[in-house]
């Protein structure tokens, strides 16, 4: 009768303690690596001269034609490459993040980086002339739909 008992205590302890592993890996306890990879949002933009006007024309990344509505989220790194396919030097300026481009001759490409931590919309201009804003660059906060907190948690 011992040995019974203490077979059924031995079963009911392992099957519990089984239960309590799968349930702690499964909370996502147990990664040697991070599975949300930083996010970094790329686009490409070249400057064009048409019939004397600067334009900025999408390239990569937006489907917009001239002057695009750029848009970047928060917390994630942005890169923007930006080419001179005019035939005149341009430098793109954003303001808010006060970060410019090199004086790109005409052919040249240069690249700005932008780690965003505040939403807002902000103009950006050709700094080589007038300070007339060619279009917008908005910063987008994005919060995940469901807040998941592990299986376990979601049922209760």
């Amino acid at each position: 009768m011992k040995d019974r008992t203490f077979a059924l205590i031995g079963l009911i302890v392992g099957i519990i303690g089984f239960a309590s592993f799968i349930g702690f890996i499964g909370q996502g306890n147990v990664r040697h690596v991070e599975i949300f990879w930083p996010e970094k949002v790329q686009q490409t933009v070249a400057f064009k001269d048409i019939d004397e006007q600067t334009v900025l024309v999408g390239v990569l990344g937006t489907s917009e034609e001239n002057n695009p509505t750029l848009i970047m989220r928060t917390s994630f790194a942005y890169e923007l490459t930006v080419e001179n396919h005019g035939n005149k030097h341009h430098r793109l300026y954003i303001e808010g993040f006060n970060v410019q481009t090199d004086l790109l001759e005409p052919g040249q490409t240069d690249i700005i980086i932008i780690y965003p931590d505040k939403e807002g919309i902000f103009n950006y201009y050709d700094k080589r002339e007038k300070l007339l804003p060619l279009g917008e660059l908005r910063s987008i906060e994005v919060v995940p739909s469901d807040g998941f907190t592990g299986f376990l948690k979601d049922m209760i």
